[in-house]
């Protein structure tokens, strides 16, 4: 069912951005002008009077959003390990990425910037009906809102999945409540780790009501799951240099190595740690970030209280 639903709402984000880039390269090829007298150029790209207008710090600034875009990435990995060859499936996952990170991700942006310029890009409008609106399809540009709507929903989808997984996964391993490992007799899925997943979803919506503008509480959510998904990664390469440390020979052994592993994972970390630091530079990022240790704290604490019921359980089972 998840993959399911996830072909649908990558089908439609997928036909979009090729209309988007289709269109856009229509318009730069033609040297289109917008009613507002802005004409279509990839100079935009390099005008120095309009590239990166907020300077250097700008730039970096644009980290924290970027992470969060990429947030479920690590799901390649969860996903290909249930399909039945992912020795063969897995490298051919991870050898499509950068082609699509550049088609999907880079060149939407290059064709963006292209038509409306950096200054032309407003935060309270979708780049994508920006550009729409700029070609004189308004219907199209309306058609977006339905887009973003999926986008959500997609972002939604993948977040229960892999929260469920991952309860199901601490369950089976007795980090977690029994009770998350409970499979549904005709789907055989996890069905209380999933109405767990959606519980805590529901919650977030909450915040809406909490914080009311609007800009500022994504601002916050999306930096606090860009702050919980660099520490998911970081944990990811800290978990891989133990692993080439402790277990050289399965490494050997691997048929799909990370090329100049050790190297990377460091450099990785090294630019995760940079993120995080400028974070502190922005109020709302800062705050998000000041907030996020509580989250921590909350495991800690509900691990410590785990180990002591499990010592507990012990020595009442020597006692009888």
């Amino acid at each position: 069912m998840f993959g399911e639903a996830e072909f649908w709402f990558a089908l439609i984000k997928v036909i979009t951005i090729i209309a988007l880039i289709g269109t856009g390269g229509w318009m730069i090829a033609t040297g289109w002008t917008s009613p507002d007298g802005v004409t279509a150029s990839l100079s935009h790209l390099t005008d120095p009077t309009a590239f990166m207008p907020h300077g250097i710090t700008g730039f970096f600034a644009g980290f924290q959003i970027a992470i969060f875009s990429f947030t479920g990435i690590e799901l390649l990995g969860t996903m290909t390990a249930e399909t039945r060859d992912p020795q063969r499936i897995l490298p051919k996952a991870i050898n499509a990425l950068p082609l699509r990170i550049i088609i999907f991700y880079l060149l939407s942006m290059v064709v963006i910037i292209a038509v409306a310029s950096w200054p032309g890009v407003s935060a309270e409008t979708s780049p994508f009906v920006t550009l729409f609106a700029k070609a004189g399809l308004p219907a199209a540009a309306a058609v977006i809102n339905f887009v973003a709507l999926t986008s959500a929903m997609s972002s939604a989808n993948s977040g229960v999945f892999s929260s469920t997984r991952m309860l199901y996964g601490l369950s089976v391993e007795k980090h977690a409540h029994w009770q998350f490992r409970i499979l549904s007799r005709s789907t055989r899925i996890p069905v209380r780790s999933l109405l767990f997943s959606c519980f805590c979803m529901l919650i977030g919506t909450l915040l809406l009501f909490l914080v009311p503008n609007v800009m500022t509480l994504f601002t916050i959510v999306s930096t606090l799951a860009a702050i919980m998904v660099v520490f998911s990664w970081g944990m990811i390469l800290v978990a891989y240099l133990v692993y080439r440390r402790q277990r050289p020979d399965l490494h050997a052994g691997s048929i799909f190595k990370m090329p100049a592993g050790v190297v990377m994972s460091w450099v990785s970390l090294l630019f995760f740690a940079f993120a995080i630091f400028i974070m502190i530079f922005d109020p709302d990022t800062l705050l998000a970030l000041l907030a996020s240790p509580l989250w921590f704290i909350a495991l800690w604490g509900f691990w410590k209280l785990k180990q002591r019921r499990e010592g507990q359980l012990q020595l009442d089972n020597q006692s009888a």
